[in-house]
């Protein structure tokens, strides 16, 4: 039986973790891989290595900030770049198929603080998230949604729950937006496979945070009931590395 292998990873800028990523791909052979933060416009997406590496990209890109790709060894279709109804320049979403599995990478914006004009913007592209789901789902059953997310949904998602309360990451309201997204008919891979795992995939720079184990699992990995996934993990690997992305490779396989 053949099982498809889709990861998601926050690079923080892909001109500076290209061979963090080159490396990562030739390793690990995932079928697909979602990037975020790639922070360039996307006519200067690095198309030939990629293709060079065994990929085809599809590519949302913006100069210096945000910026969204799917990276497939079959080519995607149906590619949307923006969610309906939310008029946004920033290059937050990043939808296509491919070998018959919906696959939508997302970059949900940070929210800054609880209570701020940015906040409220997160909270606003959350809710129009929720009714894009909702149409992608009953077109394509099989559905992925992964990416970045900027919120950590529990307590066990976070190395100090009741320092992050109330805060941006952690608040009361984001976590009900994060219970709403699975609502519509969504598993949390990582999750429903480890229910008492402590894992995270992103921790500050500062603070020596990773060497510390302070981290938040803000990243993930959701799939609709028509698909069965064996096996979910975060590949720690590459945030030991030099020069490293801030967040970890978040790694799923289906049957």
């Amino acid at each position: 039986m053949s099982t498809f292998k889709i990861a998601t990873w926050n690079v923080n800028s892909l001109r500076v973790r290209l061979p963090h990523v080159l490396a990562w791909l030739s390793a690990n052979k995932p079928d697909v891989i979602a990037l975020q933060e790639i922070k360039m416009p996307t006519e200067d997406f690095p198309y030939d290595e990629i293709k060079e590496a065994g990929y085809h990209a599809a590519v949302s890109g913006q100069k210096t900030y945000n910026g969204v790709a799917i990276l497939s060894r079959k080519e995607s279709t149906d590619i949307i770049t923006d969610m309906p109804g939310l008029d946004d320049h920033q290059r937050r979403v990043l939808a296509a198929t491919v070998d018959s599995i919906r696959i939508l990478n997302l970059y949900v914006p940070n929210g800054e603080s609880v209570g701020s004009e940015k906040f409220q913007y997160k909270l606003h592209w959350l809710s129009k998230l929720d009714l894009f789901l909702k149409q992608e789902l009953k077109k394509y059953p099989k559905l992925i949604v992964l990416g970045d997310f900027n919120i950590a949904p529990a307590n066990i998602d976070v190395h100090d729950p009741a320092l992050w309360d109330g805060h941006v990451l952690f608040s009361e309201q984001e976590r009900k937006a994060f219970q709403a997204i699975l609502a519509v008919g969504f598993v949390d891979c990582f999750r429903h496979l480890s229910p008492d795992a402590v894992e995270y995939s992103w921790w500050d720079y500062r603070m020596n945070a990773f060497k510390r184990k302070m981290g938040l699992r803000i990243d993930h990995i959701l799939a609709s009931a028509a698909l069965d996934c064996k096996a979910c993990f975060i590949d720690k690997g590459p945030r030991a590395l030099e020069r490293p992305s801030d967040h970890a490779p978040v790694v799923a396989e289906f049957s």
